[in-house]
């Protein structure tokens, strides 16, 4: 399970160092790709089959799923960390995220996620919510 939140670099190179703490959930080689809300996924391997496993349940006559199935996979790229743990950032997903110095990486259940640190603090920083509104939608979902 990813839980956390820190503050990293992106490099000239489009290198970063994964949080410790992360890299031995995520095992040697594991998946990047886009997410939603403009910042980025990244997955364990057995993880990102198990989306893969849903997706391909899905009747390919959906036009939702074969959408869904393209923004998940079409821009996905393995990753391996360096002997220092970095890892590469493609170009293409930091140009989608907004990731040009400072990203905030997020423990997200079962997934990181990496925003732009600026996009991260507007959007769920301590003062974009609370409490109230958060339980109420907890409600919702039935949690």
């Amino acid at each position: 399970m990813f839980i956390g939140e820190y503050q990293h670099t992106v490099d000239a190179k489009g290198r970063m160092f994964v949080p410790a703490k992360f890299r031995d959930d995520l095992g040697d080689t594991f998946i990047i790709t886009l997410g939603l809300d403009n910042c980025l996924f990244i997955f364990p391997y057995e993880e990102f089959d198990r989306l893969k496993a849903k997706l391909d349940a899905v009747s390919i006559a959906n036009k939702d799923a074969r959408r869904f199935a393209r923004f998940f996979f079409a821009r996905a790229s393995e990753c391996e960390p360096d002997k220092q743990g970095r890892i590469m950032i493609p170009q293409n997903l930091r140009t989608y995220a907004g990731l040009t110095k400072e990203v905030t990486v997020v423990g997200a259940s079962n997934r990181v996620e990496l925003w732009n640190s600026d996009s991260w603090q507007d959007t769920h920083g301590l003062d974009s919510f609370s409490p109230e509104e958060l339980s109420e939608k907890m409600e919702l979902l039935g949690i």
